[in-house]
């Protein structure tokens, strides 16, 4: 999936600046500021009950912010938040579809909900069903589609009024991985005409498609940047991968080190946090040894994603831990 687009230009199509939801007491989403250029493919993480969702629903002009300013498509999110919703595609893990509607009637449904002029309804409808290749299931009822199908009809439907940007919360959830990659090729396709893509997900090899990431935590935004820079910039600890027999034992016995931040399986082997590779390789392998292991490599590599999420979380919890120990 490799593209050529240049997302290199000043041009925002969602514009952030010190955003802040509250509810009550609770801090849903707390300061963020951040910039997503004109086609450019920006993944937002984050665990359950980050804030994602919440800064998605002002995004799209359905809750009104606490404090700070925002703007999509060049609107305002609190002004012109009717504008925003006719400008913006949204699309959920839900699919929105209507399952006794075929795939044409679910077309023609979202064409009168878009207020499509009558003399562009045939020709959109033939793009959706061209773009998602669901020529042979057209007069098909929804309900009998697999997810995958449903998926792209989905995508067809929240792009059908061609929106500018589209939103695209945990939309690969519960379909297969050759229906996740092949929706993918579909969103690289859409970025290529220029659309930008605002979406959320859980999985790590998503993650990589994306331009830029933005990982939210308790609200705040922890760290920004493209895949790349966040394996190799935001990390302060070390990632080591070690195969051996028996990996589960293993990680038992490698926790118990001193400067290991946490080991959990990954594949066939280990990945293990640790501050210092160089001092850590060697205690892993005369603990290892000591145990009658056998070990077939251990070495320092480049973290994962996975690595840099769970470190990064992990060092934001043990920052602002003496915090909530002072509130309390």
């Amino acid at each position: 999936m490799e593209t050529n687009r240049d997302t290199t230009g000043n041009d925002q199509a969602v514009s952030l600046k010190e955003l802040t939801k509250r509810f009550g007491n609770f801090t849903a989403v707390d300061n963020i500021t951040l910039d997503v250029k004109k086609g450019e493919i920006f993944g937002f993480l984050g665990p359950n009950g980050a804030g994602k969702s919440t800064t998605i629903r002002m995004l799209c002009g359905i809750l009104t912010p606490t404090s700070g300013s925002g703007s999509v498509a060049n609107f305002d999110i609190v002004r012109d938040s009717e504008s925003i919703k006719a400008s913006i595609g949204y699309m959920s893990q839900k699919f929105s579809l209507y399952e006794d509607l075929t795939v044409e009637e679910n077309i023609d449904f979202y064409s009168g909900i878009y207020k499509i002029p009558a003399d562009k309804k045939q020709v959109r409808k033939e793009w959706v069903i061209g773009m998602a290749g669901l020529a042979e299931h057209r007069l098909t009822r929804t309900a009998f589609l697999s997810g995958g199908w449903k998926q792209r009809l989905a995508l067809g439907c929240a792009i059908l009024h061609e929106p500018p940007v589209i939103f695209l919360d945990e939309p690969t959830s519960g379909v297969d991985p050759i229906s996740r990659r092949n929706f993918w090729d579909l969103i690289y396709h859409l970025a290529e005409q220029g659309v930008t893509v605002f979406v959320t997900t859980h999985y790590m090899d998503e993650a990589e498609y994306c331009d830029r990431l933005g990982l939210i935590y308790r609200g705040g935004l922890i760290a920004l940047g493209t895949p790349e820079e966040l394996k190799t910039r935001f990390m302060a600890e070390e990632v080591i991968e070690v195969i051996c027999d028996i990996p589960h034992e293993a990680m038992e016995h490698i926790e118990k080190l001193a400067g290991i931040r946490h080991a959990a399986l990954f594949g066939r082997g280990l990945h293990v946090v640790a501050e210092n590779s160089g001092v850590a390789i060697p205690a892993i392998a005369e603990i290892l040894g000591g145990q009658n292991l056998a070990v077939s490599r251990i070495e320092k590599i480049i973290p994962s994603l996975e690595d840099v999420f769970v470190s990064l979380i992990e060092a934001s919890d043990r920052e602002q831990a003496p915090q909530r120990e002072f509130t309390k």
